[in-house]
């Protein structure tokens, strides 16, 4: 994977659009110590290097009827790589499953699941998780409460102002 240098102003831009993905670049500007075409010119590098993917609204999914979120873990009956395939392409059309995670252990993938309630997930569980092919077995569990969500990572600057760090799409 190649490595890319990002100076202390690439990783203060990233830091403050993790925090505020939707502040003008005017703003982004002031906040990070640049003026503004500097400042977008960077963003938009940052975005050809692969180190920004998207913009995305953080919404309540309990105001918009979400009210239960299950965690399963899923092992296969093979973990050859076709068939890891097959199910990572079978997942990405169900639209409860917002996260899905291949592991290394005895469980194949877990799966952050979001539903309305507890009968739409178990409608989910049992009509199309456990019936899809390959899947030995399904353990879930329920959150009670979730403390803490942030996307991304952590920038942090080190001690000689620079850090390296990996671009996406490298």
């Amino acid at each position: 994977m190649q490595r890319v240098k990002l100076d202390e102003i690439d990783q203060l831009i990233l830091r403050e659009l993790l925090a505020d993905g939707r502040m003008t670049n005017v703003e982004l500007a002031r906040r990070v110590g640049i003026s503004a075409p500097p400042c977008l010119r960077r963003v938009r590098a940052l975005e050809e290097a692969g180190f920004i993917t998207g913009y995305h609204a953080e919404v309540n999914t309990k105001l918009l009827g979400y009210q239960v979120t299950v965690f399963a873990m899923v092992s296969l009956r093979s973990q050859a790589e076709s068939d890891l395939i097959n199910f990572e392409r079978r997942v990405a059309q169900w639209p409860i499953v917002r996260e899905c995670h291949m592991l290394n252990g005895e469980i194949d993938f877990i799966l952050k699941c979001v539903a309305r309630d507890l009968s739409e997930f178990q409608s989910f569980l049992t009509e199309h998780l456990t019936a899809a092919p390959n899947v030995a077995s399904v353990k879930t569990s329920l959150t009670i409460r979730t403390s803490k969500s942030r996307p991304g990572v952590e920038i942090a600057v080190d001690d000689d102002g620079n850090e390296d760090i990996s671009p996406a799409t490298a």
